[in-house]
Order: structure tokens, then C-alpha cells, then sequence
């Protein structure tokens, strides 16, 4: 069993990042492997199928909704954005861009987030570089304050489900740690990001969506989440013998992987119910971190870089050395404060 287990980890892993006809269809392969799980750890049962089947629906909802909600509002969503940017000092319209998008994502989910993002990048005028960076920044922010609430992203909803916790359990446990990031994040925009006259460079990919692209993205939602409750189900024989004994902090940089897979996908072949606190504190912050890190690591970025046609190289010339700085900053704090 673990050596089935560890050829679908591999697979998991890697097949995305390599192999252009998975990464196009992630939540087929992550549903195939989810089900190879599950068979190889011999615990589907009628329970888990059912678990399956609900774990999906808040968030597709909430998905399919928001996107209902701002294609009816876009128009005059941009048109506020120009306003806005006018009437308040570029550098603070900046960082509340970074700060407002990276705490609503919890509230509005990750996914809408990303595309609020982009529609705000093809109204502003800056330069390509500034671009990148305030992309890449605020993907960071999203990443962070999504996770605050069961809806906000698959990685929070798998979580909150594995733990069998309450709505408020991720806020409770990682609020405090995420919420002055995300405030941080925003200040590092206002400082880092300069105004400019040019007009947009990066070419956005967007105009309004169909009906059937909100409803088709909703699908693809629910099927990725419904893969990732099957692996997570799959890999508790897994994570029992490998993982459960490991320092926190040791797991806290193991999960820098996650910066070229997407941060849900190991969130649950990782986290356990019998797992401590201070474990899944330091595993979820891990996680959420380093996802900011490349494009393939967490859904906002796979969002706006494809709208925006950003390349790989360019956001890993930034993303990742912001990244290793806030993991170095989260693990001081985790390592002082407890």
C-alpha cells in the first residue's frame, strides 16, 4: 500500500508541472489519482463518497455566484476603479488594492479575487515590471486572507473538512499570523510599485464572461475539491507513518513544495485529525506561503498570470525571492512567539 501511494505522491507531484496535457486538466488527473488513492489505502466506503459529494458545495457555490455578481457589475466596477485611483494617493490606492483583495478573498473566494485583480490591472496605468510586481504581490495577499474561511479556497476547505472543525477554526488558529502578512503585503506595494503615464502592458485576456464560463469554472471547482477530499482520504495510512512525528518546523519548509504544486493538492495528503495545533499552524503557513512563490502553486496565481500572459520566469524572478523572505520572517515568529 505505501508504495502505491508513494508512485501516486510522485505522480502528483510532478506530472503537473511537466506534463502540459494534466497541467490543462488538473481536476481530471487529480480526480484520477484521488480515486487511485482511495482504492491502493482500501477506505472507500459510502461515507467518504458522501463526503466527497458535500465537502465541494459551499465553495462552487460561492464561485458561481461571485462570478454572477461582478460580470453583472463590471462595467461600473471599472469605472469606479478609475475614480477611486484618481481621487486617492496612487501609492495608498495601491496597498488598499492589496489589503482589501487579499481579506474579501475569504469572503468573495480566491478565484474571484484573482479575476477582481485583473480587471483593476487593466484599468491602472504602470509600466510592465510594476505590473508583474503588484500581481504577484497581491496573489500573495489573496493566498494569505483566502484561507481565513472554508469558502475562500480549496486548501481552507479541505482543511476545515479533514479537521472536522467549525467555520471560525482557521481564523482562530492562523488569523493573528495572516492578517498583519496581508497588511504587510499591502505596504510592500505602496512602497515597491511606482506610478506611471504609460499605458497597460500586460495583454488582458478577459472582456465579460459567458454564463456558461462561470458555470463551467464552478464545475471545475467542485470536481477539483471532490479529488482532493478523495486523496486526502487516500493518504492518511500515508501521513500516519511518514509525517504525524516530523518537528512542525521541519514540515513547515518541506512544504515549500508546494511553490510548483498547487497548495490545496498537499494540503490534503497532509493534514490529519489527530495532528496538533501548532503542527497544522505550522504546515498551513508552509503551504500558504511558499505557494506564492510560482505561477503552478496556488489558484490566484494560475488565474492572473494566464489572463495577463505573465511568464514563468518572470514571476519567479520576484515571486520567489519575496517568498523565501516571508518564510524566513513566519519562521521567526513561529520559532519566537510560538
Amino acid at each position: 500500500m505505501i508504495v502505491g501511494l508513494s508512485i501516486i505522491l510522485i505522480l502528483v507531484l510532478f506530472l503537473p508541472f511537466t506534463v502540459k496535457i494534466v497541467e490543462r486538466n488538473l481536476e481530471v488527473f487529480l480526480f484520477i489519482m484521488g480515486i487511485s488513492a482511495v482504492l491502493v489505502s482500501q477506505v472507500l466506503d459510502s461515507t467518504l463518497i458522501v463526503k466527497a459529494l458535500e465537502d465541494p458545495i459551499h465553495i462552487t457555490l460561492a464561485v458561481i455566484i461571485a462570478g454572477l455578481v461582478f460580470r453583472w457589475l463590471q462595467k461600473p466596477f471599472e469605472k469606479s476603479i478609475r475614480g477611486m485611483s484618481k481621487a486617492i494617493p496612487f501609492r495608498l490606492f495601491l496597498a488598499l488594492i492589496v489589503i482589501v483583495l487579499g481579506i474579501l478573498s475569504s469572503v468573495i473566494t480566491a478565484i474571484i479575487a484573482a479575476i477582481v485583480l485583473v480587471a483593476i490591472v487593466g484599468v491602472l496605468r504602470l509600466d510592465r515590471k510594476s505590473e508583474i510586481h503588484l500581481v504577484i504581490i497581491a496573489c500573495y495577499s489573496i493566498g494569505l486572507g483566502a484561507v481565513l474561511t472554508p469558502i475562500g479556497e480549496p486548501l481552507s476547505t479541505i482543511a476545515t473538512s479533514k479537521l472536522d472543525a467549525d467555520f471560525f477554526y482557521l481564523l482562530r488558529l492562523i488569523g493573528p499570523d495572516i492578517i498583519p502578512g496581508v497588511i504587510a503585503f499591502g505596504i510592500l506595494a505602496a512602497i515597491i510599485i511606482k506610478p506611471s503615464n504609460k499605458l497597460n502592458s500586460l495583454k488582458v485576456n478577459q472582456g465579460t464572461e459567458s454564463y456558461m464560463d462561470i458555470i463551467i469554472r464552478g464545475i471545475k471547482v467542485y470536481l477539483f475539491v471532490m479529488a482532493l477530499t478523495l486523496l486526502g482520504a487516500g493518504f492518511e495510512p500515508f501521513i500516519e507513518r511518514y509525517l504525524l512525528d516530523l518537528n512542525p518546523l521541519v514540515l513547515y519548509w518541506i512544504n515549500m513544495i508546494s511553490a510548483v504544486l498547487d497548495n490545496a493538492t498537499l494540503a490534503a495528503a497532509e493534514i490529519s485529525p489527530v495532528m496538533n495545533d501548532s503542527t497544522i499552524k505550522a504546515l498551513l503557513l508552509g503551504l500558504l506561503i511558499s505557494g506564492g512563490m510560482l505561477i503552478p502553486g496556488n489558484i490566484p496565481n494560475i488565474i492572473a498570470a494566464g489572463k495577463l500572459n505573465i511568464k514563468s520566469s518572470e514571476w519567479a524572478r520576484f515571486g520567489v525571492p519575496i517568498g523565501l523572505i516571508a518564510m524566513v520572517i513566519y519562521f521567526i515568529v513561529i520559532v519566537t512567539v510560538g
